[in-house]
């Protein structure tokens, strides 16, 4: 018999905010046995008061009120992993966490991720690279582990299909070619030459796109929408929140969905939670 886990991740834009705003409320219905938060903006004790009965870890931001990424679940992790070690680059802190649990036996890593957003030809894309460089080194190591799941805010449209105006941010950082080309060898068959949107060569590490694979070549569904204008009421939006699994994981997840509120008020975030199922023991 399957043991069926439900996995959500969202970017909740300050999880007091959120709280205040109706997510429990979403919460206790969606059933979510695993739940990835990422721009926490909060203390490990603020954390624990905004969802009282989850075993919480997490990593803070140094910088107060910045940031922040989370594993919640319904058991306690056998393990935890903070940061991406010391070339990460500046402005890492509080956007990667990795946390160990047993499935009936079976190990499944899940990580919270919050890439940093960057902008192009400044500073702050430079910081970018460097997570994104250090990201893809750790990928490497994870894509050997039977069952793994990158979440999170990844901050990168990975194909036209991604944006809704994608000719209107081909400069501009989250839709630039050298970010895109890292989904390229990140979900490039693995050990493969891939060349990526940007020209350039590397090797493909087989992670699956669980949101692209259940939705096939369609526009969205789109997970943020700028507060801005009607954005959300037009969907003009992007697809920049993820599930990245390992194939054996890919293989057992099924009913991905985006949970896009009802209405532009209704919102408790300006992203939506992107949900799967995984059903261990198949």
């Amino acid at each position: 018999m399957s043991r069926r886990v439900r996995l959500a991740s969202v970017n909740v834009n300050g999880i007091r905010a959120a709280v205040r705003k109706g997510m429990l409320e979403w919460l206790d219905a969606a059933d979510v046995d695993i739940l990835t938060l990422q721009e926490v903006r909060a203390t490990r004790d603020e954390l624990l008061a905004a969802l009282p009965g989850w075993q919480i870890e997490n990593d803070e931001a140094v910088a107060k009120g910045r940031a922040g990424v989370a594993v919640a679940a319904r058991v306690g992790a056998l393990d935890t992993r903070r940061g991406l070690g010391d070339d990460e680059g500046p402005d890492a802190t509080g956007r990667w966490i990795e946390a160990d649990y047993d499935i009936d036996g079976q190990a499944i890593t899940v990580v919270s991720a919050y890439v940093p957003t960057g902008e192009a030809d400044t500073p702050r894309q430079e910081a970018k690279w460097v997570f994104l460089d250090a990201m893809e080194r750790r990928l490497g190591e994870l894509s050997g582990a039977p069952f793994a799941v990158i979440t999170g805010d990844l901050n990168v449209g990975h194909r036209e299909l991604d944006i809704r105006n994608w000719r209107g941010n081909v400069k501009k950082s989250g839709f630039l070619p050298r970010e895109r080309a890292y989904f390229d060898r990140w979900l490039g068959e693995a050990d493969a030459e891939i060349t990526g949107v940007d020209g350039s060569v590397g090797r493909g590490l087989g992670w699956v796109d669980i949101g692209r694979a259940a939705a096939g070549e369609v526009d969205g569904p789109y997970s943020w929408w700028t507060m801005r204008g009607r954005a959300f009421d037009n969907d003009t939006g992007w697809r920049i929140d993820y599930q990245l699994a390992t194939p054996p994981l890919a293989a057992i997840a099924s009913d991905y969905h985006v949970v896009r509120a009802p209405s532009w008020d209704t919102r408790w975030s300006d992203h939506a939670p992107v949900v799967a199922d995984y059903h261990f023991g198949r």
